[in-house]
């Protein structure tokens, strides 16, 4: 909508992942050269992990881009709750392997071929599993088993994964000790830090500038706003930084101060208000994934960025799982609750979406009728000049 009047060629904040706007930050840098590393070892498991906006994604697209695929085949699977037997079966069909009427031991033989004719051929394959705090702990030891299959001594298949927080907790788990004594590498992704935030946003606007001298269409002060506001997360950031260029687009303002920036930040959470929720820069307490407060947000976010992110924070933690007295087998319990979570990231996914585009029209209809009153209002004060110029032409011709 607004790239022609900025000189853009394209949106610099969608929130769709595009390698094209891969920010090098320091750990997105040290998350992608792990991935790089651990394709040319060809074995082991790397495990990214970070906060939902943090950039996993985006890593993996960059990651499919920059790599040979003439030399590797990637198949990459963004995971529901997939179990054994249905993580096997999706792993197959992504390698073109038919699985209808094939027992899990003949479809898994028919991987173990197609992945050694591949090895033969030259090329490899990658198994990337995005998302995979979702995987249930059978079926991540079943991506183990199926890391086994060999061939002169060599790995037939290499598996990354990436996911959210939930990730980590999952495979400090004691039955997963066999898995982490595979992981040659992890990082935790982490929100940017202010001076990232500020990198971030121009190089972006920079990424979709159709001209190639450096572009600036947000003020340093404004930028620090959207820093306070967003806490550093890249999506947040997204959000926020289209919406305040959407707004210079509807004023007419090629180059957004801080008064501007502010302008958007009350407008934001003036309808957070109004829709009985609070402003984005507190932390919903009743999502799942957003529970900690926008101080202890800066506060964690400053203590992490001080620890190394390494191997040994996936050991399993000492304390004991609370027992099940409820006498409701375990495994349906676990299944209630992670169905539960689905459900409530499916509906605030949506909600946000919706009230998003929402929020964007109800504004732009606004900023339609400010323009009209502003029109309006010129068109009476020119009329009204022009009307005195008639009368004053009137009185000249009498007195001539």
């Amino acid at each position: 909508m607004y790239e022609a009047f900025y000189g853009l060629k394209e949106k610099p904040f969608h929130l769709t992942p595009d390698p094209h706007f891969f920010f090098a930050s320091k750990l997105h840098t040290r998350a992608l050269s792990y991935l790089k590393y651990g394709i040319t070892q060809g074995e082991g498991f790397i495990v990214i992990t970070g906060a939902i906006g943090t950039g996993k994604t985006t890593i993996a697209n960059s990651l499919l881009s920059e790599i040979d695929h003439q030399e590797v085949k990637a198949i990459q699977i963004v995971t529901p709750k997939l179990n054994p037997d249905d993580l096997v079966v999706v792993a197959a069909e992504k390698l073109g392997i038919s699985t209808e009427n094939k027992s899990k031991g003949q479809i898994l033989q028919h991987i173990e071929k197609e992945l050694t004719k591949l090895v033969n051929s030259g090329h490899r394959a990658l198994l990337i599993v995005d998302e995979a705090q979702n995987l249930p702990h059978e079926s991540v030891e079943e991506l183990r088993m199926l890391s086994n299959f060999q061939t002169n001594g060599k790995p037939l298949l290499q598996s990354f994964l990436l996911g959210q927080p939930e990730l980590r907790n999952l495979l400090q788990l004691p039955n997963m000790e066999q898995f982490r004594q595979r992981i040659v590498a992890s990082c935790d992704l982490k929100a940017l830090n202010q001076q990232e935030t500020h990198d971030y946003i121009h190089f972006r606007i920079n990424a979709a500038s159709e001209i190639d001298e450096t572009v600036k269409l947000i003020s340093e002060e404004g930028i620090d706003k959207i820093y306070q506001l967003s806490l550093g997360i890249p999506r947040r950031i997204n959000t926020i930084s289209d919406r305040v260029l959407l707004y210079g687009y509807l004023e007419d303002k090629k180059y957004l101060e801080a008064d501007d920036v502010q302008t958007v930040i009350d407008e934001i959470n003036q309808e957070s208000v109004e829709s009985d929720k609070v402003p984005l820069n507190l932390e919903e307490s009743h999502h799942p994934l957003k529970r900690t407060s926008a101080n202890n947000a800066f506060k964690e976010q400053d203590t992490r960025s001080k620890q190394d992110n390494g191997l040994e924070d996936l050991m399993p933690p000492p304390e004991k799982p609370a027992p099940n007295n409820s006498g409701i087998p375990a495994d349906i319990i676990e299944d209630v609750a992670h169905l539960r979570h689905m459900l409530q990231e499916i509906r605030y996914t949506l909600e946000t979406s919706i009230e998003y585009k929402l929020k964007v029209s109800r504004y732009i209809d606004n900023a339609i009728s400010r323009k009209l009153k502003q029109l309006k209002h010129l068109s009476n004060e020119e009329l009204k000049e022009e009307s005195g110029d008639s009368k004053q032409d009137i009185n000249e011709q009498k007195e001539g």
